[in-house]
């Protein structure tokens, strides 16, 4: 028997369900947005030290225009110690040197209004670096002061306070507290840090914190932003009392502790800051807007953060971390959506960003077949991602997705930087693979990231090939498969559209779905499926589709007959 005959059909001619999600009035840009994550460190590197700087974002954001992107998102850049990547912030309004200057940050927002490109930028609202002037003042302050007031400081628990208030552990491994020491030499009070021992965590329980962010959030929009991602947007406010907990950190459920008990996150006061937030926003030109990263579950609480008066956009973490599997999938797609529209807002979809392995990587691992294996795992890396950008709702893409770049799974311990890496001592790799520098042209130094010697981290060997430059050369690139994509993504308004899924193949290893007059499907089995009659007009590789058959890890757009 032919592999074809053995594989689970799909009809020549499918039927289709009434629609999952409707095509929604609301033609507001961040309802249909296309948004590209940049992490600034590993960009662009126009002055040569090593680190990606604003003004190489600059001077390649025409690559970004020719993708047809609404909106870029800038991971931090303000000044601060580095201690994880910018997410320990020393100074809210104002430039890391490493990066360039407020007027640097200016011409990259001149330069992306000049090609029509918005610009978001990222809030750390949760805690700062123990750099920051506020911290450090609150370090020299006593106990009770108001300037111990701006974070979570307490007493330690049993003889002279020697254990921590709590048994509450760090993301990045150990407990969430430090004990300070007093100005005499004796030890003093803990403080806590839900991240690194450099992170204390702000205490939103005081409104001079409130009022710190909302001047924060001016000076920003005030220089033209179009808004602000919001990390770890599920934190902030603590349960009173600071109770116990033997959950997971990251307030993710497991047996016996659902996440919404958590202490530490999805406390109902957060949303009120971020009703306040949309006010402020609200009062500027244009729409301007926020969006939660707020890792919670399930769904249901998710569109908390993204009710009418709150945020715009939350992402969401189910599709990212979906299985290669056509019914797992299909049920998040639906979940999501019905989800989403429950509270009238749109739904994001995201596979990549600077937290986790890139989708290339990741469905190699599920695979079995391990990380540096870019067969299957990039086949199904463009078949996913073509998927996605049929999506109605909102797509966030990671840089570097659209060469189809794996992580680097092999750097040297004594390079790697990621704080998680370095408070397990090795135990947890940490998020350095997906943050090496991008290859922009094969035949330079550093694959064109940067003419300085070496960057901050190491480049893998053999980057040459899936460069920008040879890329933009090659009809059949994943580059150029993503602009083809996104191009016809807009031009056919498949963000703006609707969602209906097709009867007759809800018990294949096929998602087949109907966006307007698109239809799209991805094959996640074993075997060839049949493809119904009608024009391919994109496709995940070349020459899919074209003798009638769908193979294995393979996705279509197709307009019927």
């Amino acid at each position: 028997m032919s592999v074809a005959a053995a594989a689970p059909a799909i009809l020549r001619e499918l039927a289709f369900d009434e629609p999952v999600h409707p095509t929604h009035p609301d033609n507001s840009w961040w309802r249909s947005s296309v948004i590209y994550q940049i992490y600034p460190r590993s960009f662009r590197d126009l002055n040569g030290d090593g680190m990606g700087d604003l003004a190489g974002i600059t001077h390649e954001l025409e690559h970004l225009a020719e993708l047809s992107v609404d909106a870029i998102w800038l991971s931090p850049f303000y000044t601060s110690p580095q201690r994880d990547g910018g997410y320990d912030v020393a100074d809210y309004c104002d430039i890391d040197p490493l990066f360039g200057s407020l007027d640097d940050f200016d011409a990259l927002t001149a330069r992306a209004a000049e090609l029509d490109i918005k610009v978001i930028v990222d809030l750390v609202p949760n805690h700062c670096s123990s750099d920051h002037r506020l911290f450090q003042e609150a370090l020299a302050a006593e106990p009770g002061s108001p300037e111990r007031a701006m974070f979570v400081f307490r007493d330690g628990a049993g003889p002279n306070g020697v254990n921590p208030p709590n048994n509450w552990q760090s993301h990045f491994g150990g407990s969430a507290w430090t004990r300070t020491l007093n100005s005499d030499g004796t030890a003093g009070q803990w403080y806590l840090h839900l991240f690194d021992s450099s992170q204390p965590d702000f205490n939103w329980d005081n409104p001079a914190v409130h009022l710190e962010f909302e001047r924060i959030l001016r000076f920003w929009l005030d220089r033209n932003v179009s808004g602000f991602r919001v990390d770890v947007a599920h934190a902030l406010v603590k349960a009173e009392g600071l109770p116990n907990w033997d959950g997971r950190p990251d307030g993710c459920s497991t047996e016996g502790y659902p996440g919404y008990l958590a202490p530490m996150f999805g406390q109902k006061s957060v949303h009120d800051i971020y009703r306040r937030w949309r006010a402020i926003l609200n009062e500027y030109d244009g729409d301007r807007i926020l969006c939660a990263e707020a890792v919670v579950d399930p769904l249901s609480r998710l569109v908390e953060w993204v009710r009418p008066d709150e945020m715009h956009q939350a992402f969401n973490f189910a599709y990212l971390h979906h299985p290669w599997d056509a019914k797992a999938l299909r049920s998040i797609i639906t979940d999501s959506l019905l989800a989403f529209d429950s509270v009238d807002a749109p739904t994001t979809w995201v596979l990549s960003n600077h937290d986790v392995p890139r989708h290339a990587t990741r469905f190699a691992i599920e695979a079995g077949l391990g990380a540096d294996n870019q067969g299957v795992g990039l086949d199904r890396a463009r078949a996913a991602s073509l998927a996605m950008l049929a999506l109605p709702g909102g797509v966030y893409l990671y840089q570097g997705e659209e060469l189809g770049l794996p992580d680097h799974e092999h750097i040297p311990d004594k390079l790697r930087q990621d704080p998680a890496f370095i408070r397990t001592g090795g135990e947890r790799v940490g998020r350095d693979g997906c943050r090496v520098p991008l290859p922009w042209r094969a035949d330079e130094p550093q694959y064109g990231f940067g003419a300085g010697d070496a960057g901050w981290l190491p480049q893998p060997e053999g980057w040459g090939g899936l460069s920008r430059d040879v890329q933009q050369a090659d009809p059949d690139s994943t580059l150029n498969l993503y602009r083809r994509a996104l191009g016809l993504r807009k031009e056919l308004g498949l963000g703006a559209g609707s969602l209906s899924w097709a009867t007759d193949s809800e018990d294949t290893d096929t998602v087949v779905f109907l966006n307007g007059d698109i239809m799209v499907l991805m094959n996640m089995g074993e075997c060839e499926s049949y493809l119904p009659s009608g024009t391919v007009i994109a496709a995940s590789h070349p020459g899919t589709g074209a003798d009638g058959m769908l193979a294995p890890d393979r996705c279509v757009w197709l307009r019927p007959s």
